[in-house]
């Protein structure tokens, strides 16, 4: 198998995984899987097959586990995305607050799709299920930490706006 990472990306997860396996006990290095696979996001920015493949391997599981665990979480890329990622929350209490005007109007302003990445490659637009932000919505998640709650077209042009200059 082929490695997915470059000389110094390989160092760098061949130094951090030992660390991260510390964590748990003997025995139990599959259990490491959530944060092994970060430590690969971390490094590429996404997780190719062959991460995927790497990973198991070092945790002593199938492959088709370390895939079922990153095609399940939200939070993993098993695609190259954008620079940015931007998530609109669709579930129920954004969307009677008007989620889908807001995913349309991104989806206007960008010139993509949910689920697409910009040309320029940066940002990459997504639609997710609650977020947590049930009483301001709708609302939209920006690279997994910053919260845009109440969410308008003129909050959606400032947040691009600095996107754009970033």
């Amino acid at each position: 198998m082929a490695s997915p990472f470059n000389e110094q990306q390989q160092a760098r997860f061949d130094a951090e995984l030992p660390k991260i396996l510390q964590r748990f006990p003997e025995g139990h290095k599959s259990a490491a899987m959530l944060p092994a696979l970060w430590l690969v996001q971390e490094i590429l920015g996404w997780i190719p097959e062959p991460a995927m493949e790497l990973v198991a391997g070092c945790l002593g599981v199938p492959p088709v586990r370390a895939r079922e665990v990153a095609t399940f979480y939200v939070m993993f890329h098993t695609e190259p995305k954008g620079r940015h990622v931007l998530d609109v929350c669709t579930s129920i209490s954004c969307s009677l607050c008007g989620a889908e005007s807001a995913l349309v109007y991104l989806e206007k302003q960008l010139g993509i799709k949910a689920g697409q990445t910009t040309q320029d490659k940066k940002v990459h637009l997504r639609e997710a299920e609650c977020l947590a932000s049930c009483g301001t919505g709708p609302m939209l998640q920006v690279d997994g930490g910053e919260y845009v709650e109440n969410l308008t077209p003129k909050k959606i042009d400032e947040r691009l706006a600095r996107l754009r200059r970033d």
